[in-house]
């Protein structure tokens, strides 16, 4: 079987790679397993080689591997160079705090000595997505591998190239790209020890159904119809700035971009004005070209799945396409709406809806399934008094929901289970070992 990459933008086919068997991926997590075993005796080991290994490889190759992302997905070259640069932000949260993330805890009780240990499991299998595919390895990868653990990356297929360029760059036996289909990754769930898995929810319930059977740990970041609430007491130039940015980075293809915007009635139309503004302003086209906010969504199949929804809301309500489309390309898109919309939507859609009170804001925000994050525009104290009754993993005040590494990453609900980075995340491929010495 082989596996082929192709070009968002121009259509072209970009490489042909020859799948892995199931034989030969078993025999990949098995050298893994075997280098597992010195991996992850030596912490101060581990630090050093993402220090002067790892990150050295990424510095070096980031506008490689930003142009290979670029057009086997479409993310305009900006996005990608800064998403490469991202990734080496999280080396230096990680390796600067591993020594304290990882050390033995003391706990107080009658014993001797009594603590708590964080040792690897064993190895961890990363499937993760073609949307960000670089940040969200990192984020699932970078802290198992320091926690000594082994990893095996099941990429999506369309990503291909930037999977086993990744493996080239960590440069360690104890990290190996498995170029192998859904279907066989899941089959090879009961030879790993965890599954760190980013994407839709219904496949990730699918994986986590699979994992529960060999009673494996998960940690899965699913998806998001994140809300992005506007109060009246909000800047509503900065809130329109927000939207732009939350609703059409990577091309509207995110799970935690904002999705579904609740604006309070009095100031409304004003902020309508001042987003459909900054939406217009917007470059679209080639990816390649450095001015190029806006790109082809990844693939013909999500642009026609998009094109979908956007018929739907059509029937609705009132759209407003504000930009020129092409081949996969579809342009920043307001739909105005009176009833609730909570599907997610990968595209550059944004579903506009008006709330009388904060609490109606908080029942509109809260009435989907999903429950990644949210973001709050207004005054700060305001704003706040709402976080506590938003059922979301994340609330951002005044800001975009964005991932950084010295906070815990991810949702409740359908949006996922556990967490990714900070200390919080960084520990949970490990065992946390009760040591009581009497």
């Amino acid at each position: 079987m082989s596996i082929v990459t192709r070009d968002p933008y121009t259509q072209e086919v970009l490489e042909t790679f020859n799948a892995d068997t199931p034989e030969e991926a078993k025999r990949k997590i098995g050298a893994v397993r075997d280098a597992q075993k010195e991996w992850g005796a030596d912490l101060d080991e581990r630090i050093d080689h993402f220090k002067n290994v790892v990150r050295p490889n990424f510095e070096r190759k980031t506008e490689e591997l930003a142009k290979v992302m670029t057009e086997e997905m479409g993310k305009p070259i900006s996005q990608s160079i800064s998403e490469v640069k991202k990734s080496i932000r999280l080396i230096d949260y990680i390796t600067e705090n591993a020594t304290e993330i990882y050390a033995p805890e003391t706990i107080r009780t009658e014993a001797f000595k009594s603590y708590v240990r964080f040792d690897p499991l064993g190895v961890i299998m990363c499937i993760e997505p073609w949307n960000f595919p670089v940040w969200q390895v990192a984020r699932a990868a970078f802290p198992a591998l320091i926690a000594g653990n082994g990893v095996v990356l099941k990429h999506a297929s369309i990503v291909t190239g930037v999977s086993l360029k990744l493996q080239e760059l960590m440069d360690t036996p104890a990290f190996k790209s498995l170029v192998v289909d859904g279907k066989t990754a899941t089959s090879l769930i009961k030879h790993v020890e965890g599954i760190a898995f980013t994407g839709s929810t219904p496949v990730g319930s699918g994986i986590a159904s699979e994992a529960g059977k060999e009673l494996k740990r998960v940690v899965m970041e699913l998806g998001g119809s994140d809300p992005f609430i506007v109060l009246g007491s909000a800047d509503m130039k900065a809130a329109a700035k927000g939207a732009a940015t939350g609703r059409l980075q990577n091309n509207g293809q995110s799970c935690i971009a904002s999705k579904r915007f609740l604006v309070q009635e009095e100031a409304y139309e004003e902020f309508r004005e001042l987003a459909e503004e900054e939406f217009s302003k917007v470059i679209i086209g080639d990816p390649k070209k450095k001015e190029t906010y806006l790109g082809p969504l990844s693939s013909e199949e999500q642009r026609k799945s998009v094109e979908g929804q956007i018929k739907y809301l059509q029937s609705k309500g009132k759209v407003k396409f504000l930009g020129e489309g092409s081949g996969n390309i579809i342009p920043p898109v307001i739909a105005e709406l009176e009833e609730n919309y909570d599907e997610e939507i990968f595209g550059p859609v944004a579903v506009l809806r008006k709330f009388r009170e904060k609490r109606d804001a908080i029942r509109m925000a809260n009435e989907t399934p999903f429950g990644l994050g949210t973001s709050i525009w207004g005054d700060r104290e305001e704003a706040e008094t709402m976080v506590k009754d938003i059922e979301a993993g994340m609330v951002f005040v005044n800001s975009i929901v964005f991932s950084d590494p010295r906070v815990p990453f991810g949702g409740i609900k359908k949006s996922g289970l556990g967490r990714e980075l900070s200390k919080y995340g960084s520990r949970e491929f490990t065992n946390m070992k009760t040591v009581w010495i009497s």
